[in-house]
């Protein structure tokens, strides 16, 4: 197996998220996705075996990127409150710039199987630290309250965020999903504080 680098197995990624995102997972096919990169059938199995590892891939790179970058942006804050703010927003405009990815990860890879799910699940995980880490660190700062379970905040905090991404690429009407980084803001933090 080829190692998972270079021009091509990004064009084909990038390809995945265009072709998974216009056909849906399921009816998307290795010869769509390989028209979509500019690359004969062929090339797309020498860095995948399947569609499956694609879909893997796929998310595997967009979270590594997506927790570095966000990881960045957190280290210029000054306090918990900063960093909540920060993973807010930069959640909500990533997303919000990148529509196709959006809908990827918000409607096609809630209808995988097992197998995919172990795939994807490592990444997750690494984004659901770091949004611990700032809840802990609040509690620490005395901004936030002691006696909230840190594993329940997160995942209150993940799934409000989430559910304003799911609503936006359901949405009929166009509207800025950054827009709303605020007002997601102000209701997480009155919870936490």
């Amino acid at each position: 197996m080829v190692k998972k680098t270079g021009e091509k197995y990004f064009a084909i990624l990038e390809a995945a998220i265009k072709t998974f995102a216009r056909y849906g997972y399921h009816r998307t096919r290795v010869s769509d996705i390989a028209r979509e990169a500019g690359v004969a059938d062929g090339t797309v199995y020498i860095y995948f075996e399947k569609k499956e590892d694609i879909l893997i891939s796929l998310f595997q790179e967009m979270m590594s990127q997506f927790v570095e970058g966000l990881r960045q942006q957190l280290a210029a804050c000054r306090n918990s409150n900063e960093k909540l703010a920060t993973v807010v927003s930069y959640h909500l405009n990533t997303l919000g710039s990148r529509p196709e990815q959006a809908k990827v990860t918000q409607i096609e890879l809630r209808q995988i199987d097992e197998t995919i799910n172990r795939g994807i699940s490592l990444p997750l995980l690494n984004y659901f630290r770091l949004i611990e880490e700032v809840i802990a660190e609040g509690q620490k700062e005395g901004l936030y309250r002691r006696n909230l379970d840190v594993r329940t905040a997160r995942k209150v905090i993940f799934g409000a965020i989430d559910e304003v991404v799911t609503c936006w690429t359901m949405s009929k009407k166009a509207y800025d999903l950054g827009s709303l980084a605020g007002p997601v803001y102000d209701l997480l933090v009155r919870g936490l504080q």
